[in-house]
């Protein structure tokens, strides 16, 4: 599914279905990856941020179920990585209602709350049905969880989330993500679970990328 189908079935149906956990049957996790088929190298490489360490980037939407599902893998896998690998998410604007999630996240990093709403997020969307795509319901679903309305809203607002918001943007482009999940390794390359054949597999093909970082280019 390219950005355009994306874009497209997400502004019909407010919950779109990216390019997640639908790819072909898992493949051995041992097998080394392949380039063109587990995952892509840029042509160009992308900007990094994390000083000197091998930056892995996560790209996703709330709205994703696939996102929602490649999850609580995903936490699991990030919060074992080795002290040399910064990782960290970036949510794709891929249209006015990916941009309105993007500024949730944002938000919530800016308020030092990812780690405690991130999943409830995800849930509230996937789970409880919500569909946290006007500002109002989004502060009234905050404010349930335990968030300060006022310092959310204002977060929500500012001048860094939107810039926040746009750098992501510019990060995607740069990785040529047209769909999510996705996972950008070092500028250099990135893969997917609809690429690799499955959540766990992605991760494997990520592991083997972040070995490669290690080398001299």
């Amino acid at each position: 599914m390219n950005r355009r189908d994306f874009t497209a079935r997400a502004a019909g149906t407010g919950l779109g279905l990216g390019l997640g956990l639908i790819g072909t049957a898992a493949q051995a996790q041992g097998a080394q990856p392949v380039e063109g088929k587990d995952f892509v190298r840029l042509s160009s490489p992308a900007p990094t941020s994390s000083n000197g360490k091998i930056e892995v980037v996560e790209f996703f939407w709330y709205g994703c179920p696939h996102c929602n599902a490649f999850e609580p893998a995903l936490d699991a896998w990030a919060r074992k990585l080795p002290a040399d690998v910064a990782f960290r998410r970036v949510p794709v604007s891929f249209a006015a209602m990916h941009e309105t999630h993007a500024k949730v996240f944002y938000a919530l990093e800016a308020l030092g709350q990812v780690e405690a709403q991130h999943r409830k997020v995800f849930a509230a969307i996937h789970v409880q049905h919500k569909r946290l795509d006007k500002e109002a319901d989004i502060v009234d679903f905050m404010v349930q969880n335990g968030v300060d309305g006022a310092k959310f809203a204002e977060a929500f607002k500012s001048f860094g989330v939107a810039t926040k918001v746009r750098q992501g943007k510019q990060l995607s482009e740069a990785y040529k993500i047209d769909g999510v999940p996705s996972i950008g390794v070092a500028g250099r390359w990135y893969t997917a679970p609809s690429m690799a054949g499955s959540p766990e597999r992605a991760l494997a093909v990520a592991d083997a990328l972040i070995q490669r970082a290690r080398k001299p280019a």
